[in-house]
């Protein structure tokens, strides 16, 4: 395959860094959208695994960072960006300039999205928006909504059984003027704005509740090292709009560790048989 790093525009002054990958001879099946984890970007986990499988099927792949990628990153300042500052709307709309992207440099109008936990949350949404959308792929995507904040006290994300505490903080700083300021968390992800912090608990849809707009047919993927509760895949696929189906992967941790082979033939696979054996 062939690969080419792009920058893709916003309306600020911060651009989306990504690759683009193009099978050798060019692309006989469409394209393929590809949204990372939170605090994760283009090169690790599924959007760096994924590509050779995907161009060997004939995809092209747009694998991109989110504004809110990594924790905290900067480019060519010592001002700061990444997953500590982000928000919901900004990663939607993140998306969407990346779709504008693939359809006006290479005229792919409706690409096969695929997301990998907050990215896959953020596909549902996008699919939601876009029911051209021929086929969608969520890699453990997590529930969206309150579940994250209900289930805190088990997974000790977001403040764990202390979130009541940070929430009171955030919403101090942000009544004093410092929305803005960073504050530290116990555990993942460690740290965010007090605005971030607040967004993350209160602006999240649901995934579930949005499964019945979505039409077009969807392949919900969990590790069973993973909560069940987090990342609904069969919930999901009770309350869709199109067909959907599960696969749940043995031995699997939320980062496909030493299963990424696994999750490659399972992704190539269902993709096949979806939209190339049918086209």
């Amino acid at each position: 395959m062939h690969t080419e790093l792009v920058t893709i525009a916003t309306d600020t002054a911060q651009p989306l860094d990504g690759a683009w990958y193009e099978p050798e001879g060019g692309a006989t099946a469409g394209a393929v959208l590809l949204f990372h984890g939170n605090t994760m970007n283009f090169y690790v986990g599924a959007p760096r695994f994924l590509p050779p499988a995907l161009t060997e099927l004939g995809f092209a792949c747009l694998a991109f960072n989110r504004r809110g990628h990594d924790i905290l990153s900067n480019r060519n300042s010592r001002a700061v960006e990444g997953a500590a500052f982000q928000t919901t709307g900004e990663a939607i709309a993140d998306n969407e300039f990346a779709a504008r992207w693939l359809a006006t440099e290479h005229g792919y109008e409706a690409p096969v999205l695929i997301g990998h936990s907050n990215g896959g949350f953020l596909a549902v949404q996008h699919a939601a928006k876009h029911p051209e959308t021929p086929a969608m792929v969520l890699l453990s995507a997590h529930a969206g909504g309150s579940v994250q904040e209900t289930l805190a006290p088990t997974t000790g994300l977001l403040g764990g059984d202390r979130t009541e505490e940070f929430r009171t903080q955030a919403l101090a700083m942000v009544a004093e003027g410092r929305g803005d300021d960073l504050m530290l968390l116990p555990g993942w992800w460690y740290v965010l704005t007090a605005n971030s912090y607040l967004d993350r608990l209160s602006t999240m849809p649901n995934t579930v509740a949005t499964a019945p707009q979505i039409s077009c047919p969807t392949f919900y993927v969990r590790g069973d090292l993973e909560l069940r509760d987090a990342y609904p895949a069969e919930d999901f696929c009770a309350a869709a709009g199109g067909p959907c189906d599960v696969e749940i992967v043995e031995n699997c941790d939320h980062y496909y560790n030493d299963r990424e082979d696994v999750i490659s033939d399972l992704v190539a696979g269902w993709l096949k048989r979806t939209l190339i054996d049918k086209s």
